[in-house]
């Protein structure tokens, strides 16, 4: 095979990504824009931003991926594959020695446990409340009068963090007015909040094991806040994906399991 390219395109409730890979499972182009609920746009726009990075058109694609939230919203996707799967298998290309993956997303947070070979063999979810979320950060930086850009500038210049010890949203949110009544900073505030979700994180990786090597992905990989306050919790170190890949994990996962999909298919196509 020669000149294949494949997109993998992650929709989720925050961000759209998307990764195009090359026949030899390179990243050639990528693209990120802000889902907003206004899916069908943060699609074509990251899309669009993918095929500019790998100065590319579109009928040059071979095959589509789609993974994340809203993966079965690309009208164009040739297969959808769970968020689990695609995070996983991005984890084990980066990192084969990976046993357990953290994905820390705005919706929910994941525990993945995979084998030598990439496969999932147990995995957590938590999506019942945002205070588990990465959602929980955003709320508070909003309530700071902040944005999300903030957050881990603002963790960095903390001085005597604030744990938040509520695990529902809106009784954290009046923690949170609790501590700025009494003087708590607001870099304070957030640095606790970060390490709050942390414990939870690490609270959700026990049941599926703490086996090493562990690997971080989702937008916390651009967070060194958040990344200390993990490895803290383990006791060890968090494999972090190289080139901001972190962020775009899933979409990385979906064109690279697009791709093996697509030789299998030309393989069968070959012996028929």
């Amino acid at each position: 095979m020669s000149e294949v390219y494949v997109t993998g395109i992650d929709v989720g409730s925050t961000y759209t990504k998307c990764i195009i890979v090359d026949e030899n499972s390179q990243v050639i182009g990528r693209g990120l824009v802000k889902s907003a609920y206004r899916f069908a746009k943060a699609i074509e726009e990251s899309y669009a931003q993918s095929l500019s990075d790998a100065n590319l058109q579109r009928e040059q694609v071979c095959y589509v991926a789609a993974t994340g939230y809203g993966r079965f919203m690309v009208p164009f996707r040739d297969i959808q594959l769970t968020e689990l799967t695609c995070h996983a298998w991005a984890a084990h290309h980066l990192f084969s020695s990976t046993r357990v993956i953290l994905d820390i997303g705005g919706q929910d947070i994941k525990a993945i446990k995979i084998d030598a070979n990439g496969k999932v063999r147990a995995f957590r979810l938590n999506d019942k409340c945002a205070a588990g979320t990465g959602a929980f950060l955003e709320r508070i930086a909003r309530y700071l009068d902040k944005t999300t850009d903030d957050i881990a500038r603002m963790a960095q210049a903390a001085h005597q963090p604030v744990p938040i010890s509520s695990t529902c949203a809106v009784f954290a949110e009046s923690e949170v007015i609790n501590q700025l009544s009494t003087g708590v900073s607001a870099e304070d505030i957030m640095a606790g909040a970060i390490l709050s979700l942390a414990q939870r994180a690490v609270n959700l990786m026990r049941p599926v094991g703490l086996e090493p090597d562990h690997t971080l992905t989702g937008g916390m990989t651009k967070n060194a806040f958040m990344i200390r306050s993990l490895e803290k919790e383990l006791e060890g170190n968090l494999n972090i994906p190289p080139d901001g890949l972190g962020h775009l994990s899933g979409a990385l996962g979906a064109a690279l399991m697009g791709l093996r999909r697509l030789k299998k298919l030309h393989e069968e196509n070959e012996r028929n």
